[in-house]
């Protein structure tokens, strides 16, 4: 056992994260989790994760879209947390634009109900250069489906339901290598349960109290997934823990 104390200043948090190398992924992309959690494990005070979420983490949240090539969401979190395009700051497109990435990364969000308002802003005021994508499924509505299509790119992975597997087949087909999932639950729980997730970055929020709902929910007859601490930070209560899948043979049990 290690004593984890307070250490040197780190100038620029999401550097650390910057750094990691994601050009190998274990399967069709690599796949980043980034959720917040109270200190008894819920994801949500009255249905929001903002409530949750405190200033440092809130920076880093919007920061950490600097990583990805698509940033991936569950329809229930798009409508609640009221999802809009992802804007870059300046400095963050000119890194990306140097390393071969679009200014900004586009939104693409999971969804066999189609239940949307199209009019919202995720995918009314999407640019042409980061179209919001539908990942949907075959026995979706045909109506849905084709308004989904007027406003947005569609991708079909799964017949009665997403499928986390084809889905991640689908972006990485459309040359997406890095997909940050920023929930909800129920879907990050698909791909743990895929094993499509390889790096947990999860805040540890000084709260107590919220809703009843984890981080992840385990789809039913899921096995347990291992992860190894690779990188540990706190800014003022608000512990970062960044974890990856363990080693082959030892990222699942049961």
């Amino acid at each position: 056992m290690e004593r984890l104390e307070h250490g040197r200043e780190i100038p620029d948090p999401l550097v650390p994260y910057l750094e990691v190398d994601r050009s190998t992924p274990r399967h069709e992309c690599w796949v980043t989790g980034h959720m917040v959690a109270g200190l008894d494990g819920t994801a949500a005070i009255d249905g929001r994760v903002g409530a949750l979420s405190t200033r440092p983490d809130q920076e880093l949240f919007r920061r950490m879209r600097q990583i990805a090539d698509v940033v991936l969401v569950g329809a229930e979190t798009v409508r609640r947390e009221g999802y809009s395009p992802i804007q870059l700051s300046a400095p963050a497109q000119a890194q990306r634009r140097s390393r071969g990435q679009s200014p900004n990364p586009p939104v693409a969000v999971v969804s066999r109900s189609l239940e949307f308002d199209w009019s919202a802003r995720v995918f009314s005021a999407a640019p042409a250069d980061a179209r919001t994508i539908v990942v949907t499924c075959e026995t979706a509505d045909p109506e849905r489906l084709a308004a989904a299509g007027r406003v947005a790119e569609v991708v079909v992975a799964g017949q009665e339901r997403v499928d986390p597997a084809a889905a991640m087949t689908a972006l990485a087909g459309l040359e997406y290598g890095v997909v940050l999932c920023e929930g909800g639950p129920r879907w990050l729980g698909e791909l743990v349960a895929a094993d499509r997730l390889d790096e947990l970055c999860l805040s540890l929020s000084p709260l107590m109290g919220g809703d009843p709902l984890p981080v992840s929910v385990t789809p039913p007859g899921a096995g347990v997934a291992r992860f190894g601490l690779k990188g540990a930070m706190v800014e003022d209560d608000t512990v970062f823990l960044r974890y990856e899948v363990a080693p082959p043979g030892q990222a699942r049990h049961g």
